[in-house]
């Protein structure tokens, strides 16, 4: 490593590997509780299953974020990191506030609004760990080169932490309640985090492919704009009957059309990057999950989301098994799977080994991935079956999940697969690490080893 403030990420990395764990194991007692109806159900509701399940999911993402900003920054800005003793406190802030939130669940004691439960104690507690983090990134970034990499990753994150303060904003209306809870769940995951999402790739490609700088940033400002541009308005998609004005289901159509364009875009640039880079570089697992993160993200957000983003469509299917399907992949491919691909890059330079333990970082990409897909087709059909009985010919809500307990059996297995392979990556990761042996030369040349 060049600069020694790059080791603040280790532990933001295994902070935000530990916590994944923990939301994998969470989605799999709720897969378990989809086929068992009863099960835990005097331990631990279904309803607090989830809400552990998706709180983990964006704690350990943000935390991510914040080890990959950390990670990079130093290289993009040729300088140090502002303050690294912030930079623990902020992690030790966040941690702390995660854990107690997820506590708090188990205790019955949260708001009860999607995504947004933690009670406002511990909201105020992640915005100050959020504040601390951008200040410590500006002012590494104010004392450095600035480039069009840290630029738009530090504008995603801002922007991310303005949205996030409408989750201090209550409304007793229940139609401006919605309106304004999804600028904090929609303006993140399909608007500011796109942002954050090239950035990253960007840095990867730049890294791993030895194509110009120049080249990569000029696709990044194009995938920055399709992001802002249809993201923003994509919220409409949302809007559709929630009580909001009719206009928001031509605006909501269109604009949700285009969200596939900044998707697509990202597949086209690192496979391109990569077929005209021309260093082949040794960390081909990195290689692999950025690769495929870009895939399943397209899938996942783009032709899932696709799928059922028009009014018409989302009238019968929206809250149905579907909508879990489109947000199970859509959610691995575009940030699961970015966490994990610059994870797998930055932490054998972070503990000095590098490349290590490739071929189970690759066997936990498939495992991973592959679960994920089936797990995503069997939802989808059972979401098909759910729409058509439930919503169409108007069964009652129980009687059509007795239909579906073969779609949640082969759910459940998907997910008893995911979770192998989420162990077997933080291994790969965290584990102890083989040693090196010298290559036998072949012929006059010299190979290395894993």
């Amino acid at each position: 490593m060049k600069y020694a403030t790059q080791r603040v990420a280790y532990p933001f990395f295994i902070a935000a590997l530990v916590l994944f764990l923990g939301q994998v194991l969470f989605g799999l007692v709720a897969g378990a509780i989809y086929f068992w109806p009863n099960f835990m159900a005097e331990i631990m509701p279904f309803h607090i299953v989830r809400m552990s399940h998706t709180n983990l999911l964006l704690v350990w993402l943000l935390i991510g974020f914040f080890g990959a900003t950390y990670y990079l920054l130093p290289e993009e800005a040729e300088t140090e990191i502002y303050s690294p003793k912030l930079a623990y406190i902020q992690l030790a802030i966040f941690v702390f506030a995660g854990a107690a939130a997820l506590i708090s669940y188990q205790l019955g004691i949260h708001e009860g609004r999607e995504f947004l439960e933690q009670p406002t104690w511990i909201k105020v507690l992640l915005t100050i760990s959020f504040l601390m983090f951008l200040f410590n990134a500006s002012m590494t970034l104010k004392k450095g080169r600035r480039t069009a990499i840290s630029i738009v990753l530090l504008m995603g994150l801002w922007l991310a932490a303005i949205f996030w303060l409408f989750s201090f904003y209550n409304p007793e209306n229940l139609s401006l309640d919605k309106m304004y809870w999804w600028y904090v769940v929609h303006l993140w995951v399909e608007g500011v985090w796109g942002l954050i999402m090239a950035s990253l790739l960007a840095y990867l490609l730049i890294r791993m492919t030895g194509v110009d700088r120049e080249i990569i940033e000029k696709w990044l400002y194009v995938i920055v704009g399709l992001v802002l541009f249809s993201g923003l308005l994509g919220t409409g998609h949302h809007y559709y009957w929630i009580g909001t004005p009719g206009y928001w289901k031509p605006i909501g159509n269109f604009f949700s059309v285009l969200e596939v364009l900044p998707l697509f875009t990202m597949v086209a640039f690192a496979f391109y990057m990569f077929w005209r880079g021309s260093r082949n570089h040794p960390n081909k697992a990195a290689i692999l999950w950025t690769l495929g993160c870009t895939v399943t993200a397209f899938f996942g957000a783009g032709v899932w989301g696709l799928m059922h983003t028009l009014s018409v469509v989302n009238y019968y299917s929206h809250g149905t098994q579907i909508t879990a399907a489109h947000g199970h992949l859509a959610f691995y491919g575009a940030y699961v799977m970015l966490n994990l691909a610059i994870m797998a890059y930055a932490l054998p330079h972070l503990r000095g080994k590098q490349p290590y333990n490739q071929i189970m970082s690759m066997w936990s990409f498939w495992l991973m991935t592959s679960g994920m897909v089936f797990m995503t087709i069997t939802l989808t059909f059972a979401g098909i079956i759910q729409t058509h009985m439930q919503r169409v010919i108007g069964n009652q809500y129980m009687a059509t999940q007795e239909h579906l307990q073969l779609f949640f059996a082969m759910r459940l297995g998907a997910g008893v697969v995911v979770c192998i392979g989420a162990l077997l990556y933080v291994y790969a990761m965290l584990g102890p690490v083989r040693e090196q042996l010298p290559a036998k030369p072949a012929h006059g040349a010299v190979g290395t080893t894993e």
